[in-house]
């Protein structure tokens, strides 16, 4: 009897979404800056997928960033606006 199971494609890996996805409708510098923010924010979670995480994972990585002097508020907002990205248009 034949096996009629269609495999399914190969998990993209999250950072090739990101960058394939709908970034192209960014401009280069927001793209680069969009995967620099997500992949700080998933090393900060330890290497946690964002699917698995939620808004607590969001406001604690928000939270220390705020705490930190190194982040002035400009590069805060990019953080957020990318992690809103990811979540709102990559992961839906």
């Amino acid at each position: 009897m034949p096996n009629h199971e269609v495999e399914s494609p190969p998990r993209r890996r999250l950072l090739d979404l990101l960058r394939d996805g709908p970034t192209q409708t960014l401009q280069l510098p927001n793209e680069q800056s969009y995967v620099h923010w997500v992949r700080r924010f998933v090393f900060f979670h330890g290497k946690r997928h964002p699917r698995d995480m939620g808004a607590d994972e969001v406001t604690a990585f928000l939270t220390i960033l705020r705490g930190c002097a190194r982040f002035p508020p400009r590069l805060r907002i990019k953080a957020l606006a990318a992690l809103l990205f990811l979540y709102g248009e990559v992961l839906g």
